[in-house]
Protein backbone atom coordinates (compact mmCIF):
# COMPACT_ATOMS: atom_id res chain seq x y z
CA UNK A 1 0.00 0.00 0.00
CA UNK A 2 2.72 2.60 0.66
CA UNK A 3 4.40 1.72 -2.22
CA UNK A 4 1.07 2.13 -4.44
CA UNK A 5 0.79 5.63 -2.43
CA UNK A 6 3.98 6.95 -3.21
CA UNK A 7 3.80 5.91 -6.75
CA UNK A 8 0.12 7.64 -7.27
CA UNK A 9 1.86 10.91 -5.37
CA UNK A 10 4.91 10.89 -8.04
CA UNK A 11 2.49 10.50 -10.71
CA UNK A 12 0.17 13.80 -9.21
CA UNK A 13 3.46 15.76 -8.73
CA UNK A 14 4.83 15.20 -12.60
CA UNK A 15 1.09 15.77 -14.15
CA UNK A 16 0.95 19.41 -11.82
CA UNK A 17 4.59 20.16 -13.20
CA UNK A 18 3.47 19.11 -17.00
CA UNK A 19 0.23 21.36 -16.42
CA UNK A 20 2.74 24.49 -15.42
CA UNK A 21 4.82 23.64 -18.35
CA UNK A 22 2.03 24.05 -20.67
CA UNK A 23 0.11 26.64 -19.75
CA UNK A 24 3.22 28.80 -19.74
CA UNK A 25 4.03 27.65 -23.31
CA UNK A 26 0.19 28.01 -24.31
CA UNK A 27 0.50 31.85 -23.09
CA UNK A 28 3.51 32.61 -25.11
CA UNK A 29 2.31 30.09 -27.72
CA UNK A 30 -0.70 32.40 -28.34
CA UNK A 31 1.41 35.47 -28.45
CA UNK A 32 3.80 34.83 -30.52
CA UNK A 33 1.35 33.10 -33.57
CA UNK A 34 -0.45 36.59 -33.14
CA UNK A 35 2.47 38.30 -33.36
CA UNK A 36 2.61 36.29 -36.68
CA UNK A 37 -0.11 37.55 -38.30
CA UNK A 38 -0.80 40.55 -40.37
CA UNK A 39 -2.22 43.63 -38.65
CA UNK A 40 -4.84 45.10 -39.44
CA UNK A 41 -4.65 48.77 -40.66
CA UNK A 42 -4.46 51.79 -38.40
CA UNK A 43 -5.20 55.54 -38.74
CA UNK A 44 -1.28 55.45 -38.46
CA UNK A 45 -0.62 53.10 -41.08
CA UNK A 46 -3.30 54.38 -43.67
CA UNK A 47 -1.67 58.06 -43.18
CA UNK A 48 1.74 56.60 -43.87
CA UNK A 49 0.58 54.55 -46.99
CA UNK A 50 1.22 56.61 -50.29
CA UNK A 51 -0.51 56.07 -53.67
CA UNK A 52 2.61 54.11 -55.05
CA UNK A 53 2.89 51.57 -51.91
CA UNK A 54 -0.89 51.02 -52.04
CA UNK A 55 0.08 49.72 -55.12
CA UNK A 56 3.16 47.54 -54.42
CA UNK A 57 1.06 46.01 -51.98
CA UNK A 58 -1.25 45.06 -54.30
CA UNK A 59 1.27 43.68 -56.63
CA UNK A 60 2.91 41.57 -53.44
CA UNK A 61 -0.59 40.15 -52.53
CA UNK A 62 -0.96 38.87 -55.83
CA UNK A 63 2.10 37.15 -55.96
CA UNK A 64 1.79 35.84 -53.08
CA UNK A 65 -1.73 34.46 -54.55
CA UNK A 66 0.23 33.12 -57.44
CA UNK A 67 2.97 31.47 -55.39
CA UNK A 68 0.58 29.97 -53.47
CA UNK A 69 1.97 31.27 -50.11
CA UNK A 70 -0.80 33.84 -48.82
CA UNK A 71 -0.47 34.68 -45.50
CA UNK A 72 -2.41 33.30 -42.18
CA UNK A 73 -4.82 35.71 -40.61
CA UNK A 74 -6.82 35.77 -37.65
CA UNK A 75 -10.05 36.49 -39.06
CA UNK A 76 -11.96 37.19 -35.36
CA UNK A 77 -9.00 39.10 -33.94
CA UNK A 78 -9.40 40.69 -37.35
CA UNK A 79 -13.49 41.70 -36.58
CA UNK A 80 -12.91 42.88 -33.21
CA UNK A 81 -10.02 45.33 -34.22
CA UNK A 82 -11.99 46.74 -37.40
CA UNK A 83 -15.28 47.02 -35.32
CA UNK A 84 -15.13 50.51 -34.76
CA UNK A 85 -13.22 51.70 -37.24
CA UNK A 86 -11.91 50.93 -40.39
CA UNK A 87 -8.48 51.91 -42.67
CA UNK A 88 -8.08 50.80 -46.13
CA UNK A 89 -5.34 51.29 -48.06
CA UNK A 90 -6.96 51.02 -51.91
CA UNK A 91 -10.36 51.24 -53.75
CA UNK A 92 -10.96 48.19 -55.61
CA UNK A 93 -13.56 47.89 -58.83
CA UNK A 94 -14.03 44.72 -60.21
CA UNK A 95 -15.95 42.32 -62.20
CA UNK A 96 -18.93 40.56 -60.29
CA UNK A 97 -17.21 36.96 -62.16
CA UNK A 98 -16.74 34.22 -59.00
CA UNK A 99 -13.38 33.89 -60.27
CA UNK A 100 -11.93 36.66 -59.32
CA UNK A 101 -12.93 37.05 -55.74
CA UNK A 102 -10.67 41.03 -55.11
CA UNK A 103 -9.50 40.38 -51.27
CA UNK A 104 -8.01 36.50 -52.32
CA UNK A 105 -6.23 37.34 -55.29
CA UNK A 106 -4.62 40.65 -53.53
CA UNK A 107 -4.14 38.53 -50.71
CA UNK A 108 -6.03 41.32 -48.52
CA UNK A 109 -8.22 40.54 -45.52
CA UNK A 110 -10.93 42.36 -43.05
CA UNK A 111 -10.05 46.20 -43.37
CA UNK A 112 -7.27 46.00 -45.56
CA UNK A 113 -9.31 47.73 -49.05
CA UNK A 114 -13.27 49.01 -50.56
CA UNK A 115 -13.99 46.47 -53.04
CA UNK A 116 -16.93 47.40 -55.42
CA UNK A 117 -17.94 44.52 -57.88
CA UNK A 118 -20.44 44.50 -60.73
CA UNK A 119 -20.66 42.65 -64.11
CA UNK A 120 -17.98 44.12 -66.62
CA UNK A 121 -16.25 46.35 -63.84
CA UNK A 122 -18.30 49.39 -65.57
CA UNK A 123 -19.28 52.61 -63.37
CA UNK A 124 -22.20 53.96 -61.92
CA UNK A 125 -23.30 56.82 -60.26
CA UNK A 126 -23.22 54.47 -56.79
CA UNK A 127 -20.26 52.95 -57.18
CA UNK A 128 -18.79 56.86 -58.22
CA UNK A 129 -19.91 57.92 -54.89
CA UNK A 130 -18.70 55.15 -52.98
CA UNK A 131 -15.17 55.95 -54.27
CA UNK A 132 -15.52 59.58 -53.53
CA UNK A 133 -16.85 57.79 -49.75
CA UNK A 134 -13.78 55.63 -49.72
CA UNK A 135 -10.98 57.82 -51.15
CA UNK A 136 -11.96 61.64 -49.37
CA UNK A 137 -13.72 60.33 -46.34
CA UNK A 138 -12.40 57.23 -45.35
CA UNK A 139 -8.72 57.69 -46.15
CA UNK A 140 -7.88 55.20 -49.06
CA UNK A 141 -4.66 56.19 -51.45
CA UNK A 142 -5.48 53.84 -54.63
CA UNK A 143 -8.68 53.60 -56.74
CA UNK A 144 -7.92 50.13 -59.16
CA UNK A 145 -9.77 49.28 -62.07
CA UNK A 146 -9.79 45.65 -62.72
CA UNK A 147 -11.15 43.38 -65.51
CA UNK A 148 -10.34 39.76 -66.50
CA UNK A 149 -9.65 37.59 -69.46
CA UNK A 150 -12.81 35.55 -71.00
CA UNK A 151 -14.95 38.14 -69.46
CA UNK A 152 -19.09 37.05 -70.35
CA UNK A 153 -20.26 40.14 -69.55
CA UNK A 154 -17.67 41.78 -72.38
CA UNK A 155 -18.71 38.58 -74.36
CA UNK A 156 -22.28 39.98 -73.90
CA UNK A 157 -21.69 43.49 -74.91
CA UNK A 158 -19.77 42.10 -78.58
CA UNK A 159 -22.92 39.82 -79.12
CA UNK A 160 -25.32 42.86 -78.22
CA UNK A 161 -27.15 40.56 -75.48
CA UNK A 162 -30.63 41.81 -74.70
CA UNK A 163 -31.99 41.43 -71.82
CA UNK A 164 -34.10 43.15 -69.21
CA UNK A 165 -31.95 45.45 -66.65
CA UNK A 166 -28.37 43.83 -68.36
CA UNK A 167 -29.35 45.64 -71.57
CA UNK A 168 -27.87 48.52 -70.05
CA UNK A 169 -25.37 47.69 -68.36
CA UNK A 170 -23.68 45.63 -71.41
CA UNK A 171 -24.59 49.04 -73.32
CA UNK A 172 -21.92 50.80 -71.01
CA UNK A 173 -19.22 48.24 -72.31
CA UNK A 174 -20.46 48.62 -75.62
CA UNK A 175 -18.92 51.96 -75.74
CA UNK A 176 -14.95 50.32 -75.06
CA UNK A 177 -15.83 48.22 -78.83
CA UNK A 178 -15.01 51.50 -80.82
CA UNK A 179 -11.55 52.04 -79.06
CA UNK A 180 -9.96 48.73 -80.50
CA UNK A 181 -8.54 49.21 -83.74
CA UNK A 182 -10.59 47.98 -87.07
CA UNK A 183 -7.48 45.47 -88.13
CA UNK A 184 -8.97 43.36 -85.02
CA UNK A 185 -10.97 40.69 -86.68
CA UNK A 186 -12.85 38.81 -86.43
CA UNK A 187 -15.34 40.98 -84.24
CA UNK A 188 -16.96 38.57 -82.14
CA UNK A 189 -16.61 36.90 -78.88
CA UNK A 190 -15.71 34.16 -80.80
CA UNK A 191 -12.08 35.71 -81.43
CA UNK A 192 -10.61 35.42 -77.92
CA UNK A 193 -7.90 38.49 -78.90
CA UNK A 194 -10.55 40.41 -79.75
CA UNK A 195 -12.65 39.86 -76.57
CA UNK A 196 -9.47 40.59 -74.25
CA UNK A 197 -8.58 43.76 -76.48
CA UNK A 198 -12.38 45.19 -75.17
CA UNK A 199 -11.55 44.50 -72.00
CA UNK A 200 -8.84 46.34 -71.70
CA UNK A 201 -10.54 49.24 -73.64
CA UNK A 202 -13.13 49.32 -71.23
CA UNK A 203 -10.93 49.54 -68.02
CA UNK A 204 -9.45 51.89 -69.88
CA UNK A 205 -12.84 53.52 -70.40
CA UNK A 206 -14.29 53.34 -67.12
CA UNK A 207 -10.42 54.82 -65.86
CA UNK A 208 -11.51 57.86 -67.84
CA UNK A 209 -14.60 58.02 -66.65
CA UNK A 210 -13.77 58.32 -63.48
CA UNK A 211 -11.83 60.95 -63.92
CA UNK A 212 -14.52 62.69 -65.76
CA UNK A 213 -17.24 62.96 -63.59
CA UNK A 214 -15.68 63.31 -60.74
CA UNK A 215 -14.14 66.47 -59.61
CA UNK A 216 -13.45 65.35 -56.35
CA UNK A 217 -11.45 62.07 -57.19
CA UNK A 218 -9.92 64.39 -60.72
CA UNK A 219 -8.56 66.97 -57.75
CA UNK A 220 -7.27 64.15 -55.68
CA UNK A 221 -5.49 62.46 -58.47
CA UNK A 222 -3.95 65.46 -59.93
CA UNK A 223 -2.54 66.52 -56.40
CA UNK A 224 -1.15 63.09 -55.95
CA UNK A 225 -3.38 62.47 -52.88
CA UNK A 226 -4.77 58.98 -54.60
CA UNK A 227 -3.25 56.97 -57.65
CA UNK A 228 -5.36 55.51 -60.50
CA UNK A 229 -4.61 52.34 -61.74
CA UNK A 230 -5.87 49.75 -64.34
CA UNK A 231 -5.17 46.45 -64.65
CA UNK A 232 -6.56 43.02 -65.69
CA UNK A 233 -6.51 39.33 -63.79
CA UNK A 234 -5.91 36.38 -65.51
CA UNK A 235 -8.73 33.49 -65.17
CA UNK A 236 -5.63 30.81 -66.36
CA UNK A 237 -3.10 32.12 -64.20
CA UNK A 238 -4.18 34.08 -61.01
CA UNK A 239 -1.96 36.96 -62.20
CA UNK A 240 -2.62 40.41 -62.10
CA UNK A 241 -1.46 42.21 -64.81
CA UNK A 242 -0.91 46.44 -63.99
CA UNK A 243 -1.39 48.58 -67.11
CA UNK A 244 1.84 50.91 -67.54
CA UNK A 245 0.07 54.32 -67.73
Amino acid sequence: MAGCSLVVMLLAVAGCQASFRGGGNHGQGSAGAEAMYPPAPTKESQAAMTPEAALAELRAGNARFVAGKTQVRNLPARVRATASAQYPFAVILSCLDSRQPTEIVFDQGIGDVFCARVAGNVLAEDILGSMEFGCKVAGAKLIAVIGHSNCGAIKGAIDDVQLDHLTGLLAKIRLALARVPDNVQPRTSRNDAFVQQVAEANVRLVMQQIRERSTTLREMIDAGKIGLVGGMYDLSTGEVHFFAN
